[in-house]
């Protein structure tokens, strides 16, 4: 069955549905057009509903992480065709299904720390799982995999070229009560005809154990003292990369993966959904959604403006408890 999810609202009782449903074998999951999956979600109505109060800024986290929870635990082949942008929302509703194939036109990226967020929709599962400290950069950085590098990464979990995709869709429609492995073996013997930039190096390959190094300490001020020391080209970068985000956002984006490695998906996106509204109770998400996407300056007024002024206490009080309005499932 191909799914067109256009709000968040209602798509996890949905999913559920088709999910008992005999008459529903497999939900593949594509974009309905254009050059995106899914970008994410509608962050400017997020804003406006959190300035004022609204119950969006409650709801929509809590939608969204609902269905992310409901494709993580999906018991039918779940495939999502990530067939070009895939940021925000799109990654939750791609990298918790059991297959998520990329193509040449595929961009990922996990931003949020430039608009004063976090990687939410289960970042804080998936990313620390990615080999090494892989996840953690991506995360800090916002750094942008594209094409096959997504599955070289573990992103995505097959490469097939976004020319060979109509009729991956067809043959995936064709089979009768398909078993995971059935899926997965026709997705493999797709990739196996796919050499588009099979001779390509990952990007990040000769950076991979510097990545380890010098994102492999306890805090986010290690992470920057370790750069400046190292003063390579990359390492300055990356230094002045996260010179530009929030500092609050690095800081719990950092516990978030370091706390969500030895977690549950449910668990984590509990735990994202306290950040979530810790962010539409602050500052910098606001302040960093008007720089970014309202005025456009890139000139965000982080509030606190460095890394040694957002305290322990501080961070400790975003991941707290929210009581009766905490997620459940």
């Amino acid at each position: 069955m191909f799914v067109t999810f256009k709000p968040f609202m209602t798509c996890s009782s949905t999913l559920k549905k088709w999910e008992s449903d005999p008459e529903t074998d497999m939900v593949i999951i594509k974009a309905a057009g254009g050059k995106a999956f899914c970008a994410g979600g509608d962050i400017r109505a997020v804003t406006e509903a959190g300035k004022v109060g609204d119950s969006l800024a409650q709801d929509f986290f809590r939608e969204e992480y609902m269905l992310n929870n409901s494709i993580g635990s999906y018991r039918k082949p779940y495939v999502a065709i990530i067939d070009g942008i895939t940021m925000g929302g799109g990654v939750g509703l791609s990298v918790h299904g059991r297959f998520r194939v990329a193509t040449e036109k595929t961009l990922f990226a996990m931003p949020e720390t430039a608009i004063g967020l976090f990687p939410d929709v289960g970042g804080g599962y998936f990313l620390p799982r990615l080999r090494g400290k892989l996840g953690l950069f991506l995360a800090l950085t916002g750094f942008r995999l594209k094409g096959r590098d997504v599955q070289r990464a573990g992103v995505a979990t097959h490469f097939v070229e976004s020319k060979k995709i109509p009729e991956l869709e067809q043959r995936l429609v064709g089979l009768k009560s398909p078993s995971d492995s059935d899926v997965s073996r026709l997705l493999e013997s797709f990739q196996a005809q796919s050499d588009l930039d099979s001779d390509k190096p990952f990007i990040l390959d000769k950076h991979t154990s510097d990545i380890d190094r010098m994102f492999g300490s306890s805090s986010v001020e290690g992470i920057l003292q370790n750069l400046k020391a190292d003063g390579s080209d990359f390492a300055r970068k990356q230094v002045e990369i996260l010179s530009r985000m929030s500092p609050t956002s690095l800081k719990v984006t950092f516990r978030q993966l370091q706390a969500g490695a030895a977690m549950s998906l449910q668990d984590v996106l509990v735990m994202e959904y306290r950040l979530s509204q810790a962010c539409m109770r602050g500052h910098d998400f606001y302040e960093g959604v008007r720089s970014v996407l309202i005025d456009k300056d890139q000139n965000p007024r982080w509030s606190p403006p460095s890394l040694d002024q957002v305290s322990d206490r501080f961070v400790d009080e975003c991941f707290a408890s929210l009581g009766e309005k905490d997620l459940r499932f």
